[in-house]
């Protein structure tokens, strides 16, 4: 009874490890590519402070990365700047109303660059 709890056991930990140490999906491998490239060029740059944090994020990414978290974290990221461009909207509305025309071209230019970079995040791969 002993050997089967102890041959449970071990096969658990076995399987834990194997998973732990898996082959990263395609979103983790390309943020894995994107770190390890900014990590060569802070290195070339002599930027010591910048290679430990990368060197830093490098493991955390390895170690903690899923293609569903990424994938998570980019459509959240996608339903902020969407907040965002609707907040930018309401406020270039009440611009409108209160009819300043100088506050209007500056509210009209703050919703255009939230909706650019809605665009580009909707556009963007989730890394």
């Amino acid at each position: 009874m002993k050997f089967l709890k102890t041959a449970l056991a071990a096969s658990a930990l076995l399987l834990l490890s194997a998973t732990a140490h898996a082959e990263p999906g395609p979103l983790c491998k390309a943020k894995q590519d994107e770190i390890r490239t900014e990590l060569s060029a802070a290195k070339a740059h002599g930027q010591t402070h910048r290679v430990r944090g990368l060197e830093r994020a490098l493991s955390q990414v390895q170690d903690n990365c899923t293609d569903a978290k990424l994938q998570a974290e980019h459509q959240r990221t996608v339903r902020q700047q969407e907040k965002k461009v609707a907040e930018r909207q309401r406020e270039l509305d009440e611009e409108r109303r209160e009819g300043k025309p100088s506050k209007v071209a500056k509210r009209q230019e703050k919703l255009d660059e939230a909706q650019a970079e809605l665009a580009r995040l909707r556009k963007a791969a989730p890394h």
